[in-house]
């Protein structure tokens, strides 16, 4: 007789763990939580976090219009975190863990130095240099774009031209959760003097509306295209001319598959905190800008000028991929427990509130468009790419933005878009605000 073990049984599975095994650690998780006997610091809250973490993004990736329109398990699990603070459903003790690995134990900060780092060492450095000639004009266009017409409806509605640009056309066009709202609320409660979870509550809402809202523009972009064949290139970015006087590499990110190695991996760790150490030196001499946006701009330098040998990079870039896919339900647990109030998104979702997401992608939609053209895109793959890829929540956005329109051939744009214009908008934040405060 053979006998089936928890390793062995084929079913079912949660972050590769069978539903059994899962469902153990889970009870033991919960029972320690609910005793609280739960671990202080990392241990308890890495428990706690990646089980919780884990549960609510199955819900949130197989719940419909939820899974397609709203953001999938990343919204489900911010939010459905912070009801279960606001309604009691967790111990306090269980809470000022998690709140405390995030705040106190920088856990936040950890996760960004690993996700900025590794995003940008890992591109294409030929890719990342001639982006920036044509491609990142596009990006530019629908930026401005966007946050002109954003300020200014907000302005007329009585919203407030200032508060409609910071609170909801910067963080639309910051990258998503990880890379864009979270960063985004620590600066600006550092330099307006307010609690980054505040920051944060008024920034999810806009991200989450703003994902669903340019899902839904790409369809009917896709649509506009079968109308007025003249706007679209059937999926290739580049007009005609233009694509036979550039080569084919030169619009596909060509990144090394390289076998996992654990060394490797532990100098991209230490690569990612000396950068984000760097960015918070420089930032000491020159506050003006955010230390997040010396280390994006660091990092940047340092690929461009191809200063660091490949393998480093190699490194910083498997690391930021551990990272990413293991601990980003942890980050987003985190959101939802230490950084959203749920009344304040509650409260959010006015007319106002709705009207001025809506604003702020059809400007992105009109400016990457516009911009696109001139530098000899298709109108209407550039309003994906560069303008939609930088409203919708990142790397999972990007999947369901080029899904609506079937042109999941120009990932390789949607990935400069989520990467290196989310850092350029964490930049800009920190710009603007010197003007706004």
């Amino acid at each position: 007789m053979s006998t089936v073990t928890l390793q062995e049984k084929k079913s079912y599975r949660i972050m590769g763990i069978s539903l059994p095994l899962f469902g153990l650690i889970t009870v033991g998780v919960l029972t320690a939580t609910y005793m609280e006997v739960l671990p202080k610091g990392m241990i308890g809250a890495f428990a706690l976090m990646m089980v919780l973490g884990l549960i609510l993004n199955e819900v949130g990736n197989h719940l419909p219009i939820v899974k397609d329109y709203l953001g999938g398990g990343s919204i489900v699990i911010i939010f459905g975190s912070a009801a279960l603070v606001t309604y009691n459903v967790l111990p306090e003790s269980a809470v000022e863990i998690m709140s405390n690995f995030m705040r106190g134990e920088g856990f936040l900060d950890f996760y960004i130095a690993a996700l900025i780092t590794g995003s940008i060492l890992g591109m294409n450095r030929e890719l990342l240099i001639k982006a920036s000639v044509r491609y990142l004009p596009a990006i530019l266009g629908g930026v401005a774009v966007a946050l002109g017409l954003v300020g200014l409806v907000g302005a007329i509605i009585g919203y407030g031209a200032k508060e409609a640009i910071l609170y909801i056309g910067v963080p639309i066009m910051g990258g998503g959760m990880g890379a864009g709202a979270v960063p985004l609320a620590q600066i600006f409660g550092s330099s307006l003097g307010v609690d980054s979870g505040e920051m944060l509550s008024v920034m999810v809402p806009a991200v989450a509306l703003g994902n669903a809202v340019a899902i839904v523009v790409a369809g009917l972009l896709d649509r506009l295209g079968k109308t007025k064949p003249n706007l679209t290139g059937n999926g290739e970015l580049m007009e005609l001319e233009n694509k036979k006087a550039e080569a084919k590499e030169e619009v596909e990110e060509k990144e090394e598959k390289t076998a996992i190695n654990f060394p490797m991996m532990g100098r991209g760790l230490l690569l990612a905190v000396s950068f984000f150490t760097l960015g918070s030196i420089i930032g000491k001499f020159l506050p003006q800008v955010h230390s997040y946006a010396w280390m994006i701009i660091s990092v940047a330098v340092v690929k461009a000028l191809n200063i660091l040998p490949r393998e480093y990079e190699t490194g910083a870039f498997q690391w930021f991929q551990f990272v990413m896919t293991n601990l980003t339900g942890v980050l987003l647990i985190g959101i939802g427990v230490a950084f959203t109030n749920l009344q304040q998104v509650i409260d959010a979702f006015t007319i106002q509130y709705v009207l001025l997401v809506a604003v702020t992608i059809i400007g992105c939609v009109i400016g990457s468009g516009i911009i696109g053209k001139f530098v000899g895109f298709y109108p209407i793959e550039s309003s994906i790419t560069a303008g939609l890829c930088m409203a919708n929540m990142g790397g999972t956005g990007d999947v369901a933005v080029l899904s609506a329109s079937d042109r999941m051939k120009l990932m390789p744009f949607a990935q400069i878009s989520s990467r290196i214009g989310g850092a350029f908008m964490l930049i800009l934040a920190s710009t603007l605000l010197r003007f706004f405060i």
